[in-house]
């Protein structure tokens, strides 16, 4: 077992932590430019006349734009007591059940669901796994997250 292994073990006890729910309004105007800065001209995100056309009735965020939404993740608090400093992004996995729509209150709530280490090409790499849900004022879930952060 080496040091830092031994170091993580305190960290692992880290699991099932919670952030802060964070509430954030959809604005028309952060959608448009969301859409514009991923370059996807669907004009369900922009065009409020063709989009009241559509099954939806009305504009709608681009699934990606959750990923904007901020959020409180466990994960940074554990950072000061990890002995490794670089890091990765590992991707996300997503689960979408409901349009968001501007004037949605979107909450997000993010659970830190495992941590487990791994042998590396350049030394061990500690794997840090959060679930973030993503509801609206009605608290219905509109779409799930699970990402991976990877440190070394």
């Amino acid at each position: 077992m080496t040091q830092a292994t031994t170091s993580l073990e305190g960290v692992k006890k880290a699991i099932g932590t919670k952030g802060k729910a964070v509430s954030t309004e959809v604005e028309k105007g952060a959608v448009r430019r969301f859409a514009e800065a991923i370059d996807d001209p669907n004009p369900l995100w922009t065009d409020g006349a063709h989009a009241r056309k559509t099954r939806y009735g009305s504009i709608i965020a681009p699934p990606t734009f959750l990923r904007s939404l901020p959020k409180d993740d466990p994960r940074d608090r554990l950072m000061k007591e990890i002995p490794y400093k670089r890091g990765l992004d590992a991707g996300s996995e997503w689960e979408y059940f409901e349009p968001v729509r501007p004037g949605d209150i979107i909450t997000s709530i993010t659970t830190l669901t495992d941590i487990f280490e791994r042998a590396g090409r350049l030394g061990p790499m500690l794997f840090l796994i959060v679930k973030t849900t993503y509801k609206n004022q009605l608290r219905r879930v509109v779409a799930t997250q699970r990402s991976t952060r990877i440190v070394y």
